[in-house]
């Protein structure tokens, strides 16, 4: 089922999400849950949706990048659900990168993200996961897990003059930052 994306000034989103049960991860709301969260995020085009963005708080997330009309030019992330997931940073390096959310529509701003993060939680079985993403893939999961912790990109942003429209973004900082996401991917590989 669709639901609807709470936006940027719900005191909704600011709340920090509680972790689930491992042994609810297989139960019918959870299940169902995780499937209202791939239903709605593809419905936008999003990258990613937290729960909290639907007004869940529960610590589950849901990322996938397939040529996705809204972010043409990041790498394929395929289907990714995580519960309970925790992120460690493998670098002190930052990359300075556009970012755009579904709570927030119709803008993007700059934020600083880790370019190599190792990631552990759950999947939708309840098997641990354990993985490593690089580069825009990981500023990618971070945002997500911002939301779990009721935080939004534009509180992660430096410099609040990176702030600008999806169209005044198209007209002066699209191309240049398309080939920042370039040589992202040729350096890190995602």
């Amino acid at each position: 089922m669709i639901r609807a994306i709470l936006q940027i000034g719900n005191p909704a989103l600011r709340q920090v999400a509680d972790p689930v049960d491992v042994s609810q991860i297989q139960s019918d709301e959870i299940q169902a849950l995780i499937d209202d969260l791939i239903e709605t995020m593809r419905d936008a085009n999003g990258a990613g949706l937290a729960s909290t963005q639907i007004a869940v708080h529960k610590r589950i997330c849901v990322i996938e990048v397939k040529k996705n009309p809204r972010y043409p030019y990041k790498p394929d992330i395929p289907l990714t659900v995580l519960i309970n997931p925790k992120v460690t940073f493998l670098t002190e390096d930052r990359i300075n990168v556009f970012e755009g959310c579904l709570s927030v529509p119709n803008m993007r701003g700059k934020v600083d993200r880790c370019p190599e993060i190792q990631i552990e939680g759950y999947d939708r079985e309840g098997n641990n996961v354990s993985f490593i993403s690089k580069g825009i893939s990981a500023g990618t999961f971070q945002h997500e897990l911002d939301h779990l912790d009721g935080l939004i990109y534009t509180d992660r942003m430096a410099d609040s003059s990176s702030l600008t429209t999806i169209e005044e973004f198209a007209e002066h900082y699209e191309d240049g930052f398309k080939q920042q996401v370039i040589s992202i991917v040729d350096l890190y590989g995602s």
